[in-house]
């Protein structure tokens, strides 16, 4: 089953944990072919605004709308539209990068597997790496192999949580080229980061989150 949707919607989405209120009532839309940056200090809400956007959390209250679909009606054909880069780059240092792209790509079913890691590695800069095991890569290499594994399947929404982290220039320059052309693609991206400087002139909306709230 293939499913396939246009915009994301959250609707007085709230999330609590005990007592502790990490989401309040939070109303955003994001449309495929625009980045948005959730912007916001540590404990504003935005990994778990993302977490629950990617599936991974349920909001205790509010809902989410992914087109006409929703997680309990998606399930995994929905999943299978989405593609997360987090805090954990999800990539294992005892493989080669070609050999993580190619068991992601196979956990998703995908045809013409060889074609889409040489593309990925073509477009991260790391096709002369291939065939080197993660362990040795520095920062912003794993950073852009743990991209290209988020977009190996090529998904409708993609969800970023401070992906500039850790990166040097050349690295954060290359990084947002890449969003630009996945933005081109038709993606929707939903990203987190304290470093404005770095999604200056990158992004099409932004939203801050204060306290579980969105600010005005």
């Amino acid at each position: 089953m293939s499913l396939d949707f246009t915009e994301l919607r959250l609707i007085d989405v709230t999330r609590t944990f005990g007592r502790r209120r990490a989401l309040n009532k939070v109303s955003m839309r994001a449309r495929a072919g625009t980045i948005t940056a959730l912007l916001g200090h540590n404990g504003a809400g935005k990994s778990t605004l993302l977490s629950i956007a990617a599936t991974l959390l349920r909001p205790t209250g509010g809902r989410i709308e992914y087109g006409d679909a929703t997680v309990e009606s998606g399930g995994a054909a929905l999943r299978a539209r989405i593609g997360l880069l987090g805090h954990d780059l999800y990539l294992y240092q005892e493989l080669t990068a070609a050999e993580n792209l190619r068991f992601f790509a196979r956990v998703y079913s995908l045809d013409a597997i060889e074609r889409r890691i040489d593309a990925a590695l073509e477009r991260s800069g790391l096709a002369e790496r291939r065939d080197d095991v993660v362990s040795g890569f520095s920062r912003g290499m794993r950073q852009k192999l743990a991209l290209e594994r988020a977009l190996i399947h090529e998904p409708r929404l993609l969800l970023l949580d401070e992906p500039f982290t850790g990166l040097d220039d050349a690295a954060r320059d290359a990084l947002r080229e890449r969003l630009k052309i996945a933005r081109e693609g038709g993606a929707i991206i939903l990203l987190t980061t304290h470093d404005v400087a770095a999604i200056e002139g990158l992004t099409d909306a932004s939203a801050r989150l204060v306290d579980g709230k969105l600010a005005a």
